[in-house]
């Protein structure tokens, strides 16, 4: 008898809207351009390129942040196999191994401060303590190589 596989769903925590982020923009767009305007009308116009410099660099990494909405993984566990779905706004991967010859590996991180790393890199936007859970979580469904652990 066949049973229904498990599935993890991972995503990044992306709590701005689109909406929210031109706001926020918006708003710190104000302090930084009033005060190169009222410094260049008093003959200090160098300032204006530093003053944009910030405000694009800004909005790059708002972008980046909000690129990440599109970002999942879903991890599918069932008595045969371990399927990987890896999904961004360019597409789609899918990765598929034999669950009887899966392993768990938490990678230790080659710096104190670097994240350590899934082999197949799940959860590249998973705090440390999710990622050590995640990791955690899989051992128990997988097993150990040539190991058939209990079915949920």
């Amino acid at each position: 008898m066949e049973t229904e596989p498990l599935r993890i769903e991972i995503c990044p925590n992306c709590s701005l809207s689109a909406r929210g982020a031109r706001l926020f923009f918006g708003v710190a767009c104000i302090a930084p351009c009033g005060i190169a305007l009222v410094l260049a009308l008093k003959g200090f116009w160098p300032i204006l390129p530093f003053a944009g410099l910030e405000m694009a660099l800004l909005a790059w990494a708002l972008g980046v942040s909000l690129e990440r909405r599109f970002h999942s993984q879903t991890i599918t566990v069932t008595e045969a196999d371990v399927r990987i779905d890896t999904r961004a706004r360019n597409g789609c991967e899918h990765v598929v191994f034999p669950r009887h010859w899966a392993q768990v590996k938490l990678r230790r991180p080659a710096a104190r401060l670097h994240p350590s790393r899934l082999q197949c890199e799940l959860g590249s936007f998973l705090t440390e303590e999710e990622r050590r859970g995640l990791a955690l979580r899989l051992q128990r469904l997988i097993g150990r190589v040539n190991e058939s652990p209990s079915w949920r």
